[in-house]
């Protein structure tokens, strides 16, 4: 099974990180607030675009990933962002 590890820009300018098999699925979740899938945080800030994801063939890697993201500072995080956008 592939795995996404993905970064969504809140209402408030806010980066939230998150794995996923399906991105837009995940998205909508969000979107919805649909909290039996957890990820509470994005109930309170409603995202509003995706901003980055990155496929992974194994949910070790992409959780590995998500955690190393998570511990980023916004301005590395934005720099992924870009970095990824012009390739």
């Amino acid at each position: 099974m592939t795995y996404f590890v993905y970064m969504l820009e809140t209402a408030r300018g806010t980066i939230y990180t998150g794995i996923t098999t399906d991105v837009s699925r995940r998205f909508k979740e969000h979107s919805e607030g649909i909290l039996s899938h957890g990820a509470k945080y994005t109930n309170a800030n409603k995202p509003v675009k995706i901003l980055y994801t990155k496929e992974y063939e194994t949910k070790s890697e992409a959780m590995k990933e998500e955690y190393r993201i998570k511990h980023l500072t916004r301005a590395k995080k934005l720099e992924m962002v870009e970095t990824t956008a012009k390739i």
